[in-house]
């Protein structure tokens, strides 16, 4: 069972891919409303020459209704219930992105790029879903050299 904007399918995606073998992957969850665009010129300005080839991956949120705004639907990695801040979570909201974001991870390393080459990053609800998705330890298994 999925929540509001979830679906069996992967994540939408925008990808920068270097011209050669990627050595490495940045993955990159947007904020509240975003849709991953506003990372793409972050791309251009990090000089990672010394890493090697780097792929870029940044996925879209599920678009879903968000309490706190009415119940308007936008992209949302989960759904924000109120201001309290002794408030419930949507806990169910966050494990079905980290869910998501984890078949990511998992497509890198099948695609050759080790799990400890795979950089991931957030901005605000991005960053609270990269940071337990690290918490929890699941950024997966490297089976690529």
């Amino acid at each position: 069972m999925h929540g509001p904007g979830m679906s069996d399918s992967a994540l939408q995606t925008i990808e920068l891919s270097p011209g050669g073998k990627p050595r490495a992957t940045i993955v990159i969850l947007h904020g509240l409303g975003a849709d991953g665009t506003d990372f793409l010129a972050m791309a251009d300005e990090l000089d990672l020459a010394a890493v090697g080839p780097v792929r870029y991956v940044f996925p879209r949120a599920p678009v879903r209704p968000v309490t706190i705004n009415g119940g308007y639907a936008m992209r949302a990695w989960y759904d924000i219930l109120g201001a309290d801040i002794v408030r419930r979570e949507d806990e169910t909201g966050l494990r079905e992105s980290m869910a998501l974001v984890q078949r990511i991870i998992q497509r890198e390393v099948a695609r050759g790029v080790p799990a400890r080459r795979i950089v991931l990053a957030g901005f605000s609800q991005g960053c609270a879903v990269a940071q337990t998705q690290l918490a929890v330890g699941s950024m997966g298994q490297d089976t690529a050299s």
